[in-house]
């Protein structure tokens, strides 16, 4: 049976709920900016997008800064509302991002928990600003032993290169005795198993999975990950 000194985890859709977020900060911000109101079906619509766009991030077909800003660009050219306001929308959505703190099965307990029995680092994707503001309100920054920002690293999960600074700078010596968390196949998993590490899937919603072999462990809930270690 695997021994884990160090945990990996990812934030949004693991640790913290992000649709919850996203979804308070979207429909606030179409109220400030004087675009109406934001429906369930358009917010759907715009996590549709997001989701691609973030998938040409992880290809490394895009950067950051254009993703960031295309998407809403996309998202209001198909609504109808001014594409210009693109740039101004998303520097507000960055902030706003971190207003809505929604923790995904008490992981705030379970990361206090943990404490003394593992090393628990942040790998994230997210942008320094949403994050940064995010883990001071969630207490996440207070908990854990290290956060690594892809902005900051200048890679983005899947990039082995992203992984190889983070081992860098935990002096890890053993990868078979650390773990990933996250519920993403192509980046936290992908990434994971670029990187040589164990993966473990946060699946809530019982989806599919194509790459089953890239999937060392796959959990429902995040208390489960308490029976890994």
């Amino acid at each position: 049976m695997d021994r884990f000194d160090v945990v990996l985890w990812d934030v949004d859709g693991t640790l913290l709920d992000f649709l919850a977020a996203e979804k308070a900060a979207i429909q606030s911000l179409f109220q400030e900016f004087g675009l109406g109101r934001c429906t369930d079906g358009m917010l759907a619509r715009y996590s549709e997008i997001n989701r691609e766009y973030w998938r040409k991030l992880e290809r490394g077909e895009m950067s950051k800064q254009q993703i960031l800003v295309k998407r809403f660009e996309d998202f209001f050219r198909e609504e109808g509302l001014d594409v210009l306001l693109g740039e101004a929308f998303n520097a507000a959505y960055q902030v706003r991002l971190g207003d809505t703190i929604v923790f995904c099965d008490d992981s705030k307990a379970l990361v206090e928990s943990l404490r003394g029995k593992v090393r628990q680092y942040v790998v994230s994707n997210g942008t320094v600003t949403a994050q940064t503001k995010k883990l001071r309100r969630s207490g996440f920054d207070q908990l854990m032993d290290g956060v690594f920002l892809s902005e900051e690293l200048g890679y983005e999960k899947p990039a082995i290169e992203f992984f190889d600074q983070v081992f860098q700078e935990i002096q890890a010596p053993d990868k078979n005795r650390v773990l990933i968390v996250g519920d993403s196949l192509t980046s936290d998993m992908e990434g994971g198993f670029r990187a040589g590490i164990k993966t473990c899937w946060y699946n809530p919603e019982g989806l599919p999975c194509a790459t089953p072999e890239k999937i060392d462990y796959e959990i429902r809930n995040l208390q489960e990950i308490k029976k890994i270690l």
